[in-house]
């Protein structure tokens, strides 16, 4: 459905998108993620038409519209700022865009009770937006958006404003709409969470590069890059110089002296020194010997209860500290406290080698 090649857009000496390629299929949820100011925002812009790349070429369903103006393509954006007609009421500003397209009045006000009721906004049809919450004109715009049916829906960051129930249940609503319609939406946000809930695929980027495309399970299990593992979710990131290349494993030693066994396939060509990822779900903690490939002794620096999870600091010969997060649901696991010794294992399969440049 997008095709995106080399695209590049400056600002003066800012490079905001540098060099970027990227394809999304027809009908796919995709999302671009990554910290304010890394391009995420600008790309969009340039997929709407509001923005024209300085190098490279975009195309939505094979037609280049690298600098075709924004009206002339068959997509909506949700912005962040709303941009509601303050003299219409909500069912018009809803359905502004079904005028426009010359839509039969009844298809229209099916149409328009159908997003409404999507949207939670029953009882506010005749309502203008001065007389609504934020959150409130967050999804009109939503609706609005949605209603004409667009092949392409661009979203800047549309849940924002919404409260965290309604933000989490408007997250499943989006995602089903968008299956059942078959719209390419490309989402753009800083919320990781928010990313994996809803993407089919994500788009990571940092500083205008995109630095990792993936399935949610390939972002999060396996991070190319130091940057990746650590913007997603939490990870444990561990500097390590390689010792040995045998078969299936390769031995690397951390900063502190601790060495580790790592999925040989894992460790890149020619590379020295890299980083290992460990989620902290992946550390294995328990006052008997566990059955990992790596298994060492340490002491629980820290212990912070958090209800159904403890989050344990643990502190290693030579000074390397790994946080663990473990379920708090037996006597074993709560027996646990803060100087205790602790066996830990990790297993070599769940150690992620990552790049740091």
């Amino acid at each position: 459905m997008i095709e995106i090649q080399g695209v590049t857009k400056r600002f003066g000496e800012f490079t905001a998108v540098n060099d970027v390629s990227l394809h999304i299929k027809a009908g796919e949820f995709i999302t671009l993620l990554g910290p304010s100011g890394c391009g995420k925002t600008t790309l969009l812009r340039m997929l709407s038409g509001f923005e024209t790349p300085d190098a490279g070429l975009i195309r939505i369903a094979g037609e280049d519209v690298t600098r075709l103006a924004p009206y002339r393509r068959n997509v909506n954006q949700v912005f962040q700022s709303y941009a509601l007609f303050p003299h219409m009421t909500v069912r018009e500003n809803i359905g502004f865009g079904l005028r426009m397209q010359k839509v039969a009045a009844a298809e229209s006000a099916r149409r328009i009770d159908e997003v409404v009721a999507l949207v939670a906004l029953q009882g506010f049809e005749d309502r203008k937006p001065g007389q609504l919450s934020g959150g409130q004109r967050q999804r009109v715009a939503l609706a609005r958006a949605i209603v004409p049916r667009p092949s392409v829906l661009l979203l800047d960051e549309p849940l924002s404003a919404l409260d965290a129930k309604l933000r989490g249940q408007m997250q499943l609503e989006l995602k089903r709409l968008q299956k059942h319609l078959g719209i390419t939406f490309v989402f753009v946000t800083h919320d990781q969470e928010e990313a994996l809930t809803m993407s089919d695929r994500i788009a990571v980027f940092n500083h205008g590069r995109l630095e990792q495309l993936g399935t949610t399970t390939e972002i999060y299990h396996q991070p190319r890059t130091a940057f990746v593992a650590d913007f997603i979710g939490e990870t444990n990131l561990l500097p390590a110089d390689l010792i040995d290349l045998t078969g299936a494993t390769a031995r690397v030693r951390l900063e502190g002296g601790l060495e580790l066994n790592v999925n040989a396939a894992q460790w890149p060509a020619g590379l020295r020194r890299a980083s290992i990822s460990i989620r902290p779900e992946k550390v294995h903690v328990s006052k008997q010997r566990v059955a990992c490939e790596n298994v060492f002794e340490a002491r629980v620096a820290v212990e912070l209860f958090q209800g159904v999870l403890d989050r344990l600091v643990l502190e290693f010969t030579g000074g390397t500290r790994l946080t663990a997060v473990v379920a708090n649901e037996s006597a074993l696991l709560e027996a646990i406290h803060e100087g205790d010794r602790v066996w830990c294992g990790l297993h070599a399969d769940d150690l992620v080698v990552v790049r740091t440049e």
